[in-house]
C-alpha cells in the first residue's frame, strides 16, 4: 500500500485560501487509487527550519514523501531585501548572506528527511504569482537554484512548480501567494503522476514540469 505524506507549507496546506473549493489534500485523495493513503503534515507559514518539526507526526507506514519548502524562507527575507546599499555589489553581498542561511537550513532538512529512507520528491518555489515584481522574481531564482543544487547533490527528483503554476488563475484570490483550487489541481495531477511512475530506486535528480 502506498502512503503518501505531504510536508512543507501552504502550497499543500491551502484550505484557508480556496474559498470553499477543494484544497490540495482533497484533490490528492480524489485522484489516487483507492488503496492509497494520503496524510497532510504541511503547515501554512512554516519555513524550512519549522518543517523539521512536522516529522514528529510522520506515520510509521509512510512510503513516499513530497516536500514543498522555501517560499516562507524567501518571504522572511523581504525586509532585508528592502535595505539600502551603495551599489549592485553591495546588494549581491546582502542577498548572498540570505542565501547562505537558506542553503544551510534546506540542506539540513533534506538530510533529515532522507535519513528516514523514504522515496522523496521535492518542489521548487513558483514564481508567476500575480503582482510579483521582477527583482523578487530574480531573487526567487536564486532560492530555487539552491533547491535544485541540493536535489542534484542528494539525487532526488524535483517537481518544478514554476513550470506548472503559470497562469493567474492558478493563484488564490484570497492570497495571491497561495495556490487556488485550479492551481492545486494542476500540481496534484503532476505530483501523483511522478509518484506513480518515477523509479525511486535509481538515485538521480530528474526535473518534472
Amino acid at each position: 500500500m502506498t502512503h503518501l505524506v505531504l510536508l512543507g507549507d501552504s502550497i499543500f496546506d491551502n484550505r484557508a485560501y480556496v474559498g470553499g473549493g477543494p484544497a490540495v489534500i482533497d484533490q490528492v485523495r480524489g485522484i489516487v487509487p483507492a488503496s492509497w493513503m494520503v496524510s497532510l503534515l504541511a503547515v501554512d507559514g512554516d519555513t524550512s527550519v519549522q518543517v523539521s518539526e512536522q516529522l514528529v507526526g510522520l506515520p510509521s507506514d509512510c512510503t513516499h514523501i513530497v516536500l514543498s519548502a522555501g517560499g516562507n524562507d524567501a518571504i522572511g527575507c523581504l525586509e532585508m531585501m528592502g535595505s539600502t546599499v551603495s551599489n549592485v555589489m553591495g546588494a549581491l553581498g546582502l542577498l548572498s548572506k540570505m542565501l547562505q542561511v537558506f542553503d544551510k537550513n534546506y540542506s539540513a532538512l533534506i538530510t533529515e528527511v532522507l535519513a528516514l529512507q523514504k522515496p522523496l520528491l521535492v518542489c521548487t518555489i513558483y514564481d508567476s504569482v500575480p503582482g510579483l515584481v521582477e527583482p523578487l522574481r530574480v531573487a526567487l531564482a536564486l532560492f530555487n537554484d539552491i533547491i535544485l543544487r541540493q536535489a542534484i547533490a542528494y539525487g532526488v527528483p524535483v517537481l518544478d512548480l514554476r513550470m506548472i503554476c503559470t497562469d493567474p488563475e492558478d493563484y488564490s484570490v484570497e492570497s495571491p501567494i497561495e495556490p487556488s483550487s485550479h492551481g492545486g489541481a494542476k500540481l496534484v495531477d503532476r505530483m501523483v503522476s511522478v509518484i506513480s511512475s518515477h523509479d525511486f530506486e535509481k538515485r538521480g535528480c530528474h526535473v518534472y514540469a
